[in-house]
């Protein structure tokens, strides 16, 4: 069996004894950061060898991974912190898992963007997308301009960039912006995407807010606002110009978008 078992993403108190005996009683762990994880198993209590596995090495440790599994052995993944698979290394293994019909499972905990939503007092459905990819044309097929709520993980490095370009992509959206989750210096700071934002060290989780929908229109997809414009004797330019003022988004993302 492999177990992805989920761990703190701040407090080191918030782990279940589930997972604290699941952990204790597997073969090996694989680990995001063996050194990082040390202090988690060390303060539980936990001495079983650890491998490193993360994004980089995934691929190249998979078969070192499954070999426990064919020799009946028990294994447990887990990351730095949260649950594995969600931004973190996993996703990987599972799917060789799946395809040899090995046996799998979760062992539930924390998630940082679920508290992060939590905190923000905004209100479902949400969107989930982790990290932004580095391009703006992978960002741009990423993302839908009238997109709802939006959880993003974030370095402190690519704050401000991150956030002018969802300003940009999204229009000046309230946003509520949580580091330190679970630890005694844990903050959540309400401002826009256009606002200045000044850190200098920690990870992040962005909740961004859906857009207030000022005109039904904006509840039709991109292609049909324009259309309805077009229908009405505007030009193409002109259709574009107020779709933009509708969605409190750029022309530029509208031509983006009618372009795909």
């Amino acid at each position: 069996m492999v177990y992805f078992v989920a761990t703190p993403i701040g407090n080191l108190e918030e782990i279940t004894f589930r997972a604290v005996e699941t952990l204790k009683s597997v073969s090996a762990v694989f680990c995001e950061d063996t050194r990082h994880s040390k202090i988690l198993l060390d303060r539980y209590g936990i001495d079983k060898p650890t491998y490193s596995y993360h994004k980089f090495n995934e691929t190249k440790q998979l078969n070192f991974a499954l070999s426990f599994c064919e020799r009946g052995e028990d294994i447990a993944v887990i990351s730095d912190a949260g649950m594995p698979a969600v931004s973190d290394p996993g996703n990987v293994l599972v799917n060789a898992l799946k395809q040899k019909n090995y046996p799998y499972t979760v062992i539930s905990g924390p998630s940082a963007f679920v508290n992060a939503f939590v905190l923000s007092g905004y209100k479902p459905p949400f969107t989930f997308y982790g990290f932004l990819p580095p391009k703006n044309s992978d960002r741009d097929s990423l993302l839908d301009a009238s997109v709802g709520v939006a959880i993003f993980y974030v370095s402190v490095h690519d704050i401000a960039e991150n956030m002018a370009y969802l300003n940009g992509r999204l229009g000046n959206r309230e946003c509520c912006l949580v580091k330190e989750l679970s630890k005694t210096h844990e903050r959540v700071r309400f401002c826009h995407l256009a606002d200045d934002v000044d850190e200098d060290k920690g990870e992040f989780v962005l909740v961004v807010n859906k857009g207030e929908v000022q005109n039904p229109l904006c509840e039709l997809t991109v292609e049909e606002h324009l259309d309805y414009y077009l229908k009405d004797g505007m030009t193409k330019s002109e259709a574009v110009k107020a779709v933009a003022k509708d969605r409190n988004v750029s022309k530029n993302e509208i031509y983006k978008q009618t372009i795909r």
